[in-house]
Order: structure tokens, then C-alpha cells, then sequence
């Protein structure tokens, strides 16, 4: 099944995935980035996080046991977040909020403690615990425990920073605008720099040109249509566009060894400016009709890092800003800006404006050159102004250009620009700068994709918009059209163009219409130039480096019938445009100019030091010759003896600074060797090493342990003797109560006292980790004895190590000796190999480099792979050393005449030992050198006595050889049983090693309980005072609430009085009416009262929107004023004498009129006072409501608080326990690694123990009635089968029975059985049977007697076919040479007609065949037209399916 999920935003960066909480999360790729959460596998939205993140995200990973998420930001960010995920509510709402980090109360408690907050767990308090929400890096010293926060460790770039973020280049390199058309030159993996034109208006590709090479740059020419590219190898090609669907090359030169990477037309296109990071620009004639030559170079004061250009028409100048970078470390950036004014009427008519070299001379231009305070990425040059981006501080500057700026050449020094303005920058640099063909809008654009647009006047306020994405590298270049309002860019990675319009608003008429009527009046002024220019271009030939120089030579000089030497370099130089440069061939003429003017004065200089040296030669041939006490020395026939000390001194000076760094870096590394050895080696009490096994790759090493410093033996002192104390204090109140109880259950109280393994928790005392100080595992409640404990614990992991270490060097002792002792066996083997003459490789073993570790602070002198080198003073030394040798040498030699002498008799010994019998031989006689014939009776007898004792000598021999070999093999195989002892002792340490690492780990796992239990209760505390300082904060704020709460409702109070009042006295007015007008008739008082009740239609007065109406002003508001003002405007239309009623006095009426107003006062108050009221009893439920809540926080933080205390009662109680049980003791089912004990239960041994012996009595039980109806079973059994047997032998008698009823009786059977003896039978048969043998041994020997004459009838045939095929022999050799000519005849007479005979085999078979594909084709139809007509046989005979259905 497979799902499919559409991010909600722009695209999916970093991604994560949970399969325990069963949700994913990624972030999308806008700027200020979202994370979505969405649950699996229903793909639900979770909830959406925002953070502040700017540009993305790197990473984000989900926690598996809680709902947090953490992320991590990319530049300029550079954060870590913790956030809090949370499920939708039950109605399905999305729920967004931060991590809500309160202490939870749980009923239960885990096995690792109470679940703490965040800021407990951080050691926090106070407002640093109340603002932990966010999730920060938090940094934990384990020496200390101390806890720092690292609050969104920010990496921020300082202007002395180095570091830069390193992007890579993408597809598109470069473009430019050219009326509607763009031109864009990309550089893929399969099309190797393809220069493409582009329709604005469609985006249709209407042309494009392969170039076959890596292009850099690009620049239009603004007065023709063709395009210059620059490319890697430092070539400048034009490409003429004249025919848009058929761009052509036109012209290349080569400009530089490096890749060239700025071209620049200026405005008024006069000349092509081109850079490169050799810091030497080239400016080249724009203009087709000049052929695109060469004026000059200007020499930059480092590499370009940027060129911009501005044209002065009314002049006729061309302003040229080149940034420059001095240091090599960097050519990205530069703080060296270089003004150039170039006069075009000067350099375009004069001649004279270059020197030999080419060098554009200094009467035809004016520089400046001006440092600034921080490096630029890229810079642009406006009227009087300098626009850059500093990379470093990511934000845009404007200079202004000094008055003084205009000077000569000659004024080197560096004018200090001062920053004008700033303006923020983008987030991802670099960022490169365009500026408008009109000069007002200056573009923006940096690798974070994003395009601003601004005034240059006003930097702060700019449009922008997101062009490409930041992740493929953002925006590479940018470009105006020459409207000024439709802008290209291009990604650096992302392989696309973007074409944006600026749409202005109605104010922004004006200058839109400027931008549009400064592109006209360019158009206009250059509409003759681009004409009469195109059509040279369009005539122009295609460039091909064959015939340029032809080509060049017709067109440009048509008049001259020769070219000039600079010319013939020049075209030279294209035919090869990659092995010299324009500026190669300049020096190259300028080369050969000087070689023709000073030839002769070259040729008389070496033709006079050619005759000086083979004089100086000569003399010192004659020198050669001379006397030792006449000759000079080879130095004096030196001519220049400067040079030759100079050179000396240079060397010497080399020799003595390559020493003195190796004299560092040796000092150097003997102060880390030192350090190193200091720390790792001197200050270990025990040094780590190794046994190795003999015959076998086992190894065993010891415990490195260092010396136990004076404060931990004085903590490990205090604590053993507090230990005691408290020991000796718990024996003597155990005493009292023993005495008081009267001493019952001695026994079992002894018992109780000793604890075993199982409760200790480790078997540590087993291997020497005895501490009888130590604290029950039961009993450890308190911090402080849980921090004793960890001393003792460390102090039982020591003396566990020492005890192994103690062990571990017997052992080593041993193998020592053992080496020892076969070393002394291998010389006695060694002895007797000799005296046997055996040459075998003994085995003698040596310790490695793990067993003798102190060889490595040993430097030997096999180790060393190169010379030695000496002194003098050592070289003279060391040979006095060797002569002193020799000569000791040589007089021990001359006095040893004593036992050369004694080695010339006897063999170098006195006495003859049992050892030397190898070495006797017997003397022979002398007479033996005579023939034995002559031999007299008594050499005879001589003879017998040497042969008797030279077989006697080899006897010995023998014995002797046999008594050593014996010995050899004796030695041999106690070597081999002593090594394998060994060996099976190595075995036992290293099991023992491996039971210590056992205990090792059970102590420090006692250690890591005690440790997290010493924390646990730490954040406990740390809780409990965030508690508390919470609670005294709660109670301050509820005091300060019931203080301003009880002052609101006397003021309330008072208030609701004067509003009673005031209604009373309204109530009164309309009361007292009547009365006031007594002396009016009745039927006119009617209608007065009504009048008096009518109100006029005003707009309604608003309530005051003051929160706290207990201020002063808020009852002086001038909404009320304003309110009554209005009534009163409008009760004069009703005071108007036209409403007064007939028949009524007009000082009656006046009298009526006052009066009403005084009630529509009344009656205003009294609403004025209501509204103040209810504002003010609304305010007071306000304030109310907070006592409440100040009070149910105040309640709740009690309750959390109580329940904390309990908590931490509990875990001090509830102690964890470490036991060691056997594996047979542990009946939890083992999972894939780890058991999982979370339901398991710890049973008393005795409750399984009588478990056992119950089920085991009960198995017994169960066996013995499973062996009694096993036991019968078996006799019925053994019943059955007996009876099948006899059934059987029933069946097997009836059959026999039968038999013998049906037997045939024939004569033999009859004969015996009418013989009545069996020894007549058996007598009858060995006669006849001795008859027939005697019978056979005759025929045998007649058979025999017949084969020998046969054989030997054969043997004769034999010899006379051996005499017969010798003869054929010697004739078949003959033959076989007459048959052999006679075959070489006959294939060369018959070659013809075999081939004649092959052919028409070769036809017969082609016949036979075709007749036999024919034969088949045809059997191959009649088998088809047979299985038709069996078909339809079988059709006819058998019924179909749906016959057999329906029937």
C-alpha cells in the first residue's frame, strides 16, 4: 500500500520520522520556515510550528518518550530548539502551544524516580526556571554538577572573520539585455557552453551557438548586436547576433593564462573593459568597423574582484571602477577601489597612447585609487557616488566620491573613503550589485534567492521578491533591460531565468516615464551608429584559426601589400590562440626588436667570455700539474668572489634556519612526549600491561591504576571512621534491647547480621573486595549516606583491581622464568644439534610490546630508517672509539699463543670428555695407503685390531647419538608441557579476569543507582524550592490583590451612594412637577407633562473604554460633556415657542422650558452615574475573579508542593536494591537482550523451595500410578502376542499339512525312502563322486599336455613373424618414401579435377537439398490437411461442452 502526502508549503526540507509515536514532521523550503506534524498512517495534520528561523532548517529529529521535536537551523540562525508537540483536542481541533512543563503528580512511581520538570532537572530556579520553555543547550560540568544554560548559541560573522560560506557555481554563468532579447550563456554536464537568445516576451529560444568551452562572463555591446563571452582558458569570443536564429563566431583573442572573468561596455560604447584575476585589464576598440583591436593594458594595484563603468557624453569620458583585492588569500573580496578616466578622443585618434609593451601611457587616463573600511563583494559606480556590499557585515554602503578625485596617475597614495550610509543586506552573501541604465535604481540580489530594488537615494526602502530558492544556491547574476523596469536573474545551481516587471503605482508614474524616456534618447542617439556597425558586423566571416590571418589581413588592411613584423606576431599569435597571449606577442616583438639592435654587441660579449674561459680553463689544467707546494687552491681561480660568498652566505643562513625549525619541532615534541609520559606513565602506581599466552593468541592484561590522591584517602579515612562509630553506636543500642527482650532469638539475630551475596548485590568479597564498613542496601535513605556509600564502593573496585593486579604479576613472574628456563633448555638443544649436526630453528619465544610497554618510551637504534648524522666533533670521536677497539683486538690476538698452540694438539682441552666421542676417530695405519697384496702377516693382524676398534668407536658413537637425541626430545617436550601449563594457568587468570570485570560492573552499577538516586532527589529539592519561591510569590501578589480589592469596594461603595442620591433627587424633580406649576390649568398641565417626558433623537454616548475606572480620569472623560451638549442643542428646537401649546403664558412656557432642562440634566447624570457604575462594579468582578485565581494557585501550589514532599518521602523510602541471583533463580522470560522485569515479582526462596517439593511429590506420585498401568498394560501386551503366535504356528501347521498332502512322490524319493540305512545312501555317493574326479584329473592333464605343445607351437610362429615384420620393416620405409613422391604427384596432377569434383559435389548436395525441402513442405500440408480431417472426425464423434451442458 502505498501513500502519497502534498506538502502544504513550498517543498519539503529536512525531514524526521518516529515509528514509536507513529507521526512524522518536516519543514517546507519558504523563507521563515514552518514544521508540519502529521500522524501516521493517516497522514493528518498535527500541528504547524513556526519558528524564527530565516531561512531553513538542517535537521530535525523526534523523541521517542515524550512529544518534543528538536531542530537545528541553518545560517544565519544557527540554533538548537526544543518544542513541544502536542495531539489534537478530542473535537479534532489543531492545538498550538508551547511545552508545557509543569510537574505532573503521578500516583505510581518508576524504577528510576519521579518524572521532573525540565528546569528541576537543569538545577534551575527562580526566573530562569519560570522562562525555561523554550528548550536551551544546556552545558553540565561532571566534576561540579554545576549546570550552565547556553542560550541560542548564535554564529555571528565579525569583519576580522575569515570564514566565508562556500557555494558552488550552477548553470547559468552570466547574461545580458539587448533591446527585447536576452542573451544567456550556460554551462552544463552534456553542452559545453551553449550561448542561447532569448524572446522576452514569450520566453522562446530563438537561437543558440555551441562554443565547446567553459564560459565566465558575458557582456553586450550596447551599439551593435553581438555578444563578447569570456571563457576559462582566457579567451574573449564575439558573437554576432545580427541573424538571431544563426549566431556566428566572429572574432577570438587571447587575452589571458587564467580564466577571464569580467567584460564591461561602458554606456556609449567605446570600449570593451575586460578583468581577470591577474590584475591586468585589457581595453579593446568596441566598434566592429575598427575590427575589434587591441588599444591597451592598465595595470590594477591587485586582482579585480569587480569593474563597473559610466559614460560621460557631454565630455566624452569614460569613468571606469575597478575593485581590487591586494592580499592572495582571498579573491572573493576586496577593500582597494581603482578610478580610471579614460578620454576617448585621445585614446581612439592619438597613436601614440600605448608604449612598446602595449601599456595604455599615463597622458591619456587619470587614476585614483581610494581604500575603504571594509572589505566588497561587489561594487557599482553611480554620479559622484560609489554603491558596495560588504560580505562580511551583510549590508550595503554608498560612498561619495571627493571633489579631489580627478588626479594624475602618478599620486599613488590611497584616499580613505568614509561611509555615507548603511543599509541592511541579505542573509546569505555574497550579493552582487546592478545598477540601472538610467542611474537611479540600484538591484540586489544574493545567494538567498531574493531580488531587491531601491532608490539610490534612499537605500532603506526597497521592493523585493523571491526569485529563486536558497537552497539551489540563490540568484547568480542579475540584469536591467534597458527600459530600466523588466529584470532577468539567473540561479546559481537551479538551471533557470526569472523575468520580473516593476509595476508602479500612480505615484511612481514619473519615474517610470523618466526610465522610459531615458531609454528612448539613447535609442535615438545611437540608431545611425547601430546600423552603419551591424552591417560591418554582418559581413564579418566566421572565425577559423586556420585562415584568420588572412582573413584579418584582407579586411583591415587592405592597402598595405606586406604586413609588419608586430603583425606577423599578432596573426601568429591566433593561428595558436592557447600557447601565447596578445601580450605575450607584444614582448615577444619587443624581444626580437632588441635582439636585431644589440646583436652585434651580444656576439663580441660571448666571444670574449668564451676566450676568458678556456683561458681560466687552461690555467687550471697547467695548475693540475704543478707541485702540491706551488698550486693554488680552485676558489682563487673564481672570477666574481662576491657571488660566491654571497651564495656561501645564503646557504649558510638556510642550512642554519631549517635547523633551528628542526631544533623546534624537536623540542616540541619532546615537551608532548614529556606531557604525555608525565600524564599517562609517571603517574600511574601501576602500569598497564599484557600476558600473553604461548601457544595461543589469549591475552590477559592488568588494571592501569593511579596512586589514590591524599583527599580521597582523607574522605575514605573519615568516612570508614564514621562508619564505625555509627556501627559500634547501632551494637550498643541493639545490646540495650536485647538486654530489655531478654535476649531471645539470639540465633537468628546472628544470622541476620551477616548478609549474603544475594543482598550485597555483588560478589566483590569473593575477589578481595572486602569493606566491612559498608551500608545495607536497605538502610540507604539519606544524601548523605548514599554519598559514603560511593566511597566505599570505589574503594571495593580498588582493592578488587589490586587484588587481580597482585595475581596478574605472579603470573607475569612466571612467564618470566618460564621464558628464562627455556632459554637455558633451547642452549643445551642448541649444543646438541651442533654435536648432531642439525640445523632446525628452535623455537625461543620472546614478550611482546603489550607485556613490556615501557618499549615504547625507548627509541632503539633498528628503529630509526635514516642516517644518523654526526658532528665533526662526534665523527672524530667515534672513530678514536673504533681504532682503540682494534687495537685491543689486535693485542688479545697476539698474546693468545697458549691456546692456538693447544687447539693445534688437542683440540683446544687438556682432558677428553664424554662429549668429545663425536669427534674421536681411530688412526689408520700406515701400511693401508699399500695394495693388500703386499700387506705382511703382522699388518694384517694390524689391520684386524683397527677394523675391531674402529666398529667399537662407531658403537659409542651410536650410544652416544641415540643418549643425546633422547635428551634433545626430553627437553623438547618439557618445554612444550611446561608452555601448555602455563598456558592453563594464563587460561584460569583470564577466567578470573573476567569474573573481576564482572564484579567491576556490579559495583559501578551500584554506583550509577546511587548516583541518579543523588540526583533525583537534587532535582526534588530544586523543585520544591521553585515550589516555594512560586508559593511566596503567589501569596505576595494575592495580598497585594485583597489590599487594591478592598479599597475598589469602599470606593465602589461610595460611589453606589452617590448614584442613589442622585437618582432620588431625578425621582423628586419628576415628583415635584405638578407643584411647580400649580397656577396652570389642567388640561394644559396634560400636556405640558408630556412635553416635559418628550426627548429629542441624539446619538447615543459611547462607554468609556478605560480598564480602571478608579482613576481620576476616568470620570472625566468628554464623551459624557460632549453627550449633554448635543441633548441640549437639540432640546432648543424643542424650546422653539412654535411647540408651546395654546393658550399658555410665554413666561410659563420660559419658565417650562427650564425646568425640562434641568430634568434632561438630572436625567443625563443619572445614566452618566449608571454607566460609571456598571463600569466600576465590572472592574471590581475583575479583580475578584483574580483573588480567586491568585487564591486557587495558591492552593494548588500547596497541593503540588504537599504531594512533592511525599514524593520525595516515598523515594527515600522506596530504595532500589541490587541482588544477584542465579540464572535458575530467574523465571522472567528473556527478551532480545534485556529482560523486562517491569511485573515481576521477588519471592522468598523457602516459598519456591516448598513449591517445589510439593509438585515433586506430587510428579512421584504421578510416576509410580503411570508405572503400575504401565505394568499392566505390558501383560496384556505380552497376552496378545502370545496369542497371535499361536495362531501363527496353527496357520504354519495347516499349511505344511496341506503340503504333504499335495507332494508329487518321485523315484529318487521313493529310493530313499525305501532305503532303510543312511550309510549305504551316503557310501553309493562317494563312490560315484570319486569315479567322476578321477575322471576330470585325467581330461585336465590330457587339456594340459595339449596347451604346452600349443604354446610352444606358437613361441615358433612368434619368431618367424618377429624375422618376417623386421623385413616388411625395411620395405614399408621404402614404400613409404615412393609413396609419399608418388603422393605429391598425384595432388598436383589431380588439384584441378578435385576442384572440379568438389563443385559439383557441392551442387548435387544443393539439389538434394532443395528436393528434400520440397518433400518436407509437402508432407508438412498433407500432415495439416490430415489433422483438419481428424478434427473434424473428432467434432462428429464426440459432443461439445455446451452440448453436454444443455443436453
Amino acid at each position: 500500500m502505498r501513500k502519497t502526502l502534498q506538502s502544504p508549503g513550498s517543498g519539503i526540507g529536512a525531514f524526521t520520522a518516529s515509528g514509536h509515536r507513529r507521526c512524522l514532521a518536516f519543514s517546507d523550503l519558504n523563507l521563515n520556515p514552518s514544521i508540519f506534524v502529521y500522524n501516521y498512517p493517516e497522514l493528518e495534520l498535527m500541528c504547524e510550528l513556526k519558528g524564527k528561523t530565516k531561512l531553513g532548517y538542517t535537521a530535525l529529529a523526534m523523541c521517542d518518550t515524550g512529544p518534543y521535536l528538536v531542530c537545528a537551523s541553518s545560517m544565519p540562525d544557527h540554533t538548537i530548539t526544543l518544542c513541544a508537540v502536542d495531539l489534537p483536542a478530542t473535537d479534532g481541533s489543531v492545538i498550538e502551544s508551547e511545552a508545557n512543563l509543569c510537574h505532573m503528580v503521578s500516583g505510581k512511581l518508576t524504577h528510576l524516580g519521579p518524572q521532573m520538570p525540565i528546569s528541576a532537572v537543569a538545577g534551575l530556579s527562580g526566573d530562569r526556571a519560570d522562562n525555561f520553555v523554550e528548550g536551551f543547550l544546556l552545558c553540565v560540568n561532571p566534576d561540579t554538577l554545576l549546570v550552565s544554560v547556553l542560550y541560542k548559541p548564535h554564529t555571528e560573522l565579525t569583519p576580522t572573520d575569515d570564514s566565508e560560506t562556500s557555494l558552488q557555481e550552477g548553470s547559468f554563468q552570466s547574461l545580458v539585455l539587448q533591446d527585447c532579447n536576452l542573451f544567456a550563456a550556460g554551462m552544463s554536464v552534456r553542452e559545453a557552453g551553449d550561448v542561447q537568445l532569448w524572446a522576452l516576451d514569450d520566453g522562446f529560444c530563438m537561437g543558440f551557438i555551441s562554443l565547446q568551452t567553459h564560459v565566465t562572463s558575458m557582456a553586450c555591446c550596447p551599439i551593435a548586436q553581438y555578444v563578447v563571452v569570456g571563457t576559462a582558458t582566457g579567451d574573449v569570443l564575439v558573437v554576432e547576433m545580427t541573424t538571431k536564429q544563426k549566431p556566428r563566431l566572429v572574432h577570438r583573442v587571447h587575452l589571458y593564462h587564467v580564466p577571464v572573468d569580467h567584460l564591461v561596455f561602458d554606456q556609449g560604447g567605446n570600449f570593451l573593459i575586460t578583468g581577470a584575476s591577474d590584475s591586468r585589464m585589457f581595453v579593446l576598440n568596441a566598434r566592429p568597423s575598427k575590427g575589434f583591436e587591441i588599444i591597451g593594458w592598465i595595470e590594477a594595484p591587485g586582482a579585480i574582484v569587480s569593474l563597473s563603468t559610466q559614460y560621460l557624453k557631454e565630455s566624452k569620458q569614460v569613468k571606469v571602477l575597478v575593485l581590487c583585492n591586494k592580499t592572495e588569500r582571498e579573491i572573493n573580496e576586496g577593500n582597494l577601489l581603482l578610478l580610471l578616466t579614460l578620454f576617448v578622443q585621445q585614446i581612439t585618434d592619438s597613436t601614440g597612447c600605448v608604449d612598446a609593451y602595449g601599456r595604455l601611457c599615463k597622458d591619456v587616463l587619470h587614476s585614483c585609487l581610494y581604500e575603504i573600511p571594509h572589505s566588497l563583494c561587489s561594487c557599482v559606480l553611480a554620479i559622484n557616488k560609489i554603491f558596495g556590499y560588504c560580505q562580511q557585515r551583510k549590508v550595503l554602503q554608498s560612498f561619495s566620491i571627493p571633489k579631489s578625485g580627478e588626479k594624475p596617475s602618478n599620486a599613488q597614495e590611497a584616499v580613505h573613503l568614509i561611509l555615507e550610509k548603511e543599509a541592511g543586506g541579505h542573509l546569505l552573501s555574497p550579493a552582487f550589485l546592478q545598477l540601472s541604465p538610467h542611474q537611479t535604481w540600484l538591484a540586489v540580489v544574493g545567494r538567498d534567492g531574493l531580488l531587491r530594488i531601491c532608490e539610490i537615494s534612499t537605500m532603506d526602502r526597497y521592493v523585493q521578491l523571491q526569485c529563486h530558492s536558497c537552497w539551489q544556491g540563490g540568484v547568480g547574476s542579475v540584469c536591467f533591460a534597458p527600459d530600466s523596469q523588466t529584470l532577468i536573474t539567473t540561479g546559481l545551481r537551479d538551471g533557470s531565468l526569472v523575468c520580473s516587471r516593476l509595476r508602479l503605482r500612480l505615484s511612481g508614474a514619473g519615474r517610470a516615464n523618466a526610465a522610459t524616456q531615458y531609454a528612448q534618447s539613447v535609442h535615438d542617439s545611437f540608431e545611425s551608429v547601430v546600423s552603419s556597425e551591424n552591417t560591418i558586423l554582418s559581413k564579418m566571416t566566421d572565425w577559423n584559426p586556420q585562415t584568420q590571418s588572412l582573413t584579418r589581413c584582407s579586411s583591415f588592411h587592405p592597402g598595405e601589400g606586406k604586413m609588419s613584423h608586430e603583425d606577423e606576431q599578432e596573426e601568429n599569435y591566433f593561428v595558436s590562440p592557447t600557447s601565447f597571449t596578445w601580450l605575450d606577442g607584444k614582448l615577444d616583438a619587443v624581444l626580437q626588436e632588441e635582439t636585431q639592435q644589440y646583436a652585434e654587441t651580444k656576439k663580441n660579449l660571448r666571444k670574449n667570455i668564451k676566450v676568458l674561459r678556456d683561458t681560466i680553463k687552461a690555467m687550471m689544467e697547467e695548475n693540475e700539474s704543478l707541485p702540491d707546494m706551488e698550486k693554488l687552491e680552485h676558489q682563487e681561480f673564481n672570477l666574481d668572489v662576491e657571488e660566491q660568498q654571497r651564495l656561501q652566505l645564503e646557504g649558510e643562513q638556510e642550512v642554519t634556519r631549517v635547523k633551528k625549525e628542526i631544533e623546534m619541532e624537536n623540542l616540541a615534541k619532546c615537551y608532548q612526549r614529556e606531557i604525555l609520559k608525565k600524564e599517562c606513565w609517571d603517574s600511574m602506581q601501576i602500569k598497564g600491561k599484557a600476558i600473553k599466552a604461548f601457544h595461543s593468541e589469549n591475552e590477559v592484561k592488568n588494571y592501569p591504576m593511579k596512586e589514590r590522591t591524599e583527599k580521597e584517602l582523607e574522605e575514605l579515612q573519615r568516612v570508614e571512621t564514621m562508619r564505625q562509630i555509627e556501627q559500634e553506636d547501632s551494637q550498643l543500642q541493639e545490646m540495650i534491647l536485647n538486654t530489655i527482650s531478654g535476649e531471645k532469638e539470639n540465633e537468628e539475630e546472628e544470622d541476620s547480621k551477616t548478609e549474603s551475596p544475594a543482598l550485597t548485590g555483588s560478589l566483590s568479597a569473593l575477589y578481595g573486595g572486602v569493606n566491612p564498613h559498608l551500608y545495607s542496601q536497605f538502610n540507604l535513605h539519606i544524601r548523605e549516606q548514599k554519598i559514603n556509600q560511593i566511597t566505599l564502593l570505589k574503594d571495593i573496585i580498588y582493592k578488587v583491581k589490586s587484588t587481580f593486579n597482585k595475581e596478574f604479576e605472579a603470573v607475569y613472574k612466571q612467564k618470566d622464568q618460564e621464558i628464562n628456563r627455556l632459554r637455558e633448555k633451547n642452549k643445551r638443544i642448541a649444543e646438541i644439534m651442533t654435536e648432531l649436526d642439525l640445523s632446525e630453528t628452535l623455537w625461543e619465544p620472546i614478550l611482546t610490546d603489550n607485556e613490556c610497554p615501557e618499549r615504547a618510551l625507548t627509541v632503539t637504534d633498528s628503529e630509526i630508517k635514516v642516517e644518523k648524522y654526526l658532528t665533526p666533533k662526534q665523527k672524530e670521536k667515534e672513530e678514536k672509539l673504533r681504532e682503540e677497539e682494534e687495537r685491543q683486538r689486535l693485542a688479545a690476538k697476539s698474546d693468545n699463543t697458549r691456546d692456538q698452540a693447544l687447539n693445534v694438539m688437542m683440540g683446544g682441552v687438556l682432558e677428553l670428555k664424554k662429549e668429545d666421542v663425536l669427534r674421536m676417530e681411530v688412526p689408520q695405519p700406515e701400511f693401508m695407503s699399500k695394495p693388500e697384496l703386499q700387506w705382511m702377516e703382522e699388518e694384517r693382524k694390524s689391520f684386524k685390531e683397527f677394523e675391531k676398534k674402529a666398529k667399537e668407536l662407531n658403537e659409542e658413537k651410536e650410544k652416544y647419538k641415540k643418549t643425546l637425541e633422547t635428551e634433545m626430545k626430553k627437553l623438547l617436550t618439557s618445554i612444550k608441557e611446561a608452555t601448555q601449563m602455563f598456558d592453563e594457568k594464563l587460561t584460569t587468570l583470564f577466567e578470573r579476569k573476567v569474573k573481576s570485570e564482572m564484579v567491576i560492573y556490579q559495583e559501578e552499577l551500584k554506583i550509577a543507582n546511587l548516583v541518579h538516586s543523588i540526583q533525583t532527589e537534587e532535582e526534588i529539592l530544586s523543585r520544591e524550592k521553585q515550589l516555594s519561591l512560586k508559593l511566596e510569590k503567589a501569596r505576595t501578589v494575592k495580598n497585594e490583590i485583597g489590599e487594591e480589592l478592598k479599597k475598589h469596594k469602599e470606593i465602589v461603595d461610595e460611589f453606589r451612594e452617590e448614584y442613589d442620591n442622585t437618582v432620588a433627587e431625578d425621582k423628586l424633580l419628576d415628583k415635584g412637577f405638578r407643584k411647580e406649576f400649580f397656577d396652570v390649568p389642567g388640561h394644559i398641565i396634560d400636556q405640558l407633562y408630556k412635553l416635559y417626558k418628550r426627548r429629542p433623537r441624539v446619538q447615543r454616548m459611547k462607554t468609556q473604554t478605560e480598564n480602571n475606572q478608579f482613576k481620576e480620569g476616568g470620570l472625566l472623560g468628554t464623551a459624557p460633556s460632549d453627550g449633554l451638549s448635543l441633548m441640549m442643542k437639540a432640546m432648543e428646537e424643542l424650546d422653539a415657542p412654535e411647540n408651546m401649546p395654546e393658550g399658555l403664558d410665554l413666561v410659563v412656557w420660559e419658565r417650562f422650558c427650564m425646568a425640562r432642562r434641568t430634568k434632561v440634566e438630572s436625567e443625563q447624570k443619572v445614566k452618566l452615574k449608571a454607566l460609571t457604575l456598571a463600569e466600576m462594579q465590572a472592574f471590581l468582578q475583575r479583580r475578584t475573579d483574580e483573588d480567586e485565581k491568585a487564591h486557587l494557585e495558591i492552593k494548588n501550589l500547596i497541593d503540588e508542593l504537599n504531594s512533592l514532599c511525599e514524593e520525595m518521602m516515598r523515594f527515600r523510602l522506596d530504595s532500589m536494591v541490587q541482588i544477584v541471583l542465579q540464572q535458575g533463580q530467574v523465571e522472567v522470560e528473556a527478551g532480545d537482550f534485556i529482560a523486562d522485569y517491569t511485573d515481576a515479582l521477588l519471592i522468598h526462596r523457602k516459598v519456591i523451595e516448598d513449591l517445589n517439593s510439593t509438585i515433586r511429590a506430587l510428579g512421584d506420585q504421578k510416576i509410580a500410578s503411570m508405572v503400575e498401568c504401565k505394568d499392566f498394560r505390558k501383560g496384556i501386551i505380552q497376552q496378545e502376542w502370545d496369542h497371535r503366535r499361536m495362531r501363527m504356528q496353527l496357520e504354519d501347521l495347516s499349511n505344511k499339512a496341506r503340503d504333504i498332502q499335495t507332494l508329487r512322490i518321485t523315484q529318487e524319493i521313493q529310493d530313499y525312502l525305501n532305503e532303510t540305512s543312511n550309510d549305504n545312501r551316503v557310501l553309493k555317493q562317494l563312490t560315484t563322486l570319486e569315479t567322476t574326479f578321477d575322471l576330470q584329473k585325467t581330461t585336465h592333464q590330457k587339456k594340459v599336455e595339449t596347451c604346452k605343445k600349443q604354446i610352444k607351437h606358437l613361441d615358433r610362429q612368434g619368431v618367424q613373424m618377429q624375422e618376417k615384420n623386421a623385413a616388411l620393416d625395411l620395405k614399408v620405409a621404402d614404400m613409404e618414401i615412393t609413396v609419399a613422391e608418388r603422393r605429391n604427384i598425384y595432388e598436383a596432377l589431380a588439384m584441378g579435377d578435385n576442384q572440379e569434383t568438389e563443385a559439383e559435389r557441392n551442387y548435387q548436395d544443393i539439389i538434394l537439398r532443395k528436393k528434400l525441402l520440397n518433400i518436407a513442405g509437402a508432407q508438412s500440408e498433407e500432415i495439416l490437411i490430415l489433422r483438419a480431417e481428424l478434427e473434424k472426425l473428432r467434432m462428429k464423434n464426440f459432443p461439445s461442452l455446451s452440448q453436454l451442458h444443455y443436453n
